[in-house]
């Protein structure tokens, strides 16, 4: 797993042991990372279930200003410390060591510009983080949520959440729901 752009291109990154985080493969990043690629520049990222950072460090290199980094798992959380400190973008980052409800709530912005999501697959958890992220004044209509699920998650509900689709990119086992607050 590496950086794929950005200040800090090929850079390797560490993921931590065991089978309670999924990294995302480096095709399926460069992937993603160049649908957000305009979105950016000078931009508030918010990466939840974070596992190793890689989504939010990705994000940083290419142009973040700043990135939050929400994660409650103990070897998760240094992976991503040391991660930072190895691609040298510490100094943009806060991370949030605590479940991903609990943080959203100590979250205080004007605006996220980015909120990426990827929680364990098929256990619930986007429908409660959508519950939430509802209500609160940080995220707006500008701000772009996106959520890495597998295709058997039924994403129909999104619009009675308050929530519309803008796009989704299937990969083989899973996929990425672009969507914004109506």
């Amino acid at each position: 797993m590496r950086v794929i752009a950005g200040t800090a291109r090929s850079l390797r990154l560490k993921a931590p042991d065991g089978m309670d985080t999924r990294p995302t493969t480096d095709r399926i990043k460069e992937t993603l990372f160049n649908m957000l690629q305009p979105y950016l520049s000078g931009a508030l990222f918010v990466d939840l279930f974070s596992g190793s950072g890689s989504i939010g460090i990705e994000a940083l290199s290419r142009g973040a200003r700043h990135a939050y980094f929400v994660e409650n798992e103990k070897r998760a959380l240094s992976c991503i410390q040391e991660n930072l400190q190895f691609t040298h973008l510490a100094e943009q980052a806060t991370i949030v060591k605590t479940d991903v409800l609990s943080a959203l709530y100590g979250i205080h912005e004007k605006e996220a510009d980015i909120i990426f999501m990827d929680p364990p697959y098929d256990c619930g958890h986007v429908e409660r983080v959508l519950a939430v992220l509802k209500a609160l004044p940080w995220v707006t209509e500008n701000t772009l949520i996106v959520i890495e699920t597998s295709l058997r998650t039924d994403i129909s509900g999104l619009e009675s959440l308050g929530f519309s689709v803008e796009k989704e990119k299937r990969y083989k086992t899973n996929r990425h729901v672009f969507c914004r607050k109506i």
